[in-house]
Parts: structure tokens; C-alpha cells; sequence
């Protein structure tokens, strides 16, 4: 399973202090079936647990996801920022995921050398 991060993500993530060991749990999650809720075309959105607190009053975010393959963190908020996305967000990401989840090995090599995503690091046997 690879596991990647947008500049905007990683940005959200490193202000919230939200672990790539955090993001990899939330991806393992979805990969067990627990998955907060799907959009349909590869998008899902997930909790995320602020430090020391419970997924309730966390985060929450957006993933182009393909199961037990590829997942994209793509947009994060907290919950007290917002309920929901709406549905013109939604159409899009829909749209986006789609060219994103068709990428070669070799397009997202190239999007990782110019740093428009990085990949999140983790200790596969946990």
C-alpha cells in the first residue's frame, strides 16, 4: 500500500501535528472496512483523532483511495471548522480522483520529484 500527501495536506497536517503514523492508521482503517464514509468514484472521507482526544471532535479528511493499493490525503479540516463538503466539492474531487488514482508508477515518481506530493513514511509491520 502507498500512501501519499498533497502540499496542501502536508502543510494541514504539520499545523494540526498529525503524524504520518496517524495518516497510515487512518488508510489501514479503511483497508479493515472501516471506512467513515464513501463518496463512490475512489473518494472516502475519514476520521482523524486529534493527539490525546478521540476521532469525534478530530479531523476530518478526504482520500482518493484504492483499496489495499493507493490512498491520496487531499483535503483536511476540523470538525469545528465544518460539518461537511458540499456537493459541488464533492463533484470534484470525484473528477480528481479519477485521473489521480489512474497515475503511473512513473507520473507519480515525477510528482514526487517536483514535491507536488510526498509520500508518507511508515513501518509497514505496524
Amino acid at each position: 500500500m502507498r500512501i501519499f500527501k498533497n502540499k496542501w495536506f502536508a502543510r494541514f497536517a504539520r499545523k494540526e501535528r498529525i503524524s504520518d503514523a496517524k495518516l497510515c492508521e487512518v488508510v489501514k482503517d479503511a483497508d479493515q472496512g472501516n471506512i467513515d464514509a464513501d463518496y463512490g468514484g475512489g473518494v472516502i472521507k475519514q476520521r482523524i483523532a486529534r493527539p490525546q482526544q478521540g476521532k469525534s471532535s478530530g479531523y476530518r479528511s478526504i482520500i482518493y483511495y484504492r483499496q489495499r493499493d493507493k490512498a491520496f490525503f487531499v483535503y483536511g479540516w476540523s470538525k469545528s471548522e465544518r460539518a461537511n463538503i458540499d456537493e459541488d466539492e464533492e463533484k470534484e474531487f470525484k473528477r480528481q480522483a479519477k485521473l489521480t488514482l489512474s497515475l503511473s508508477d512513473e507520473q507519480i515518481l515525477k510528482l514526487l520529484e517536483n514535491e507536488t506530493w510526498q509520500e508518507v513514511t511508515y513501518d509497514e509491520e505496524s
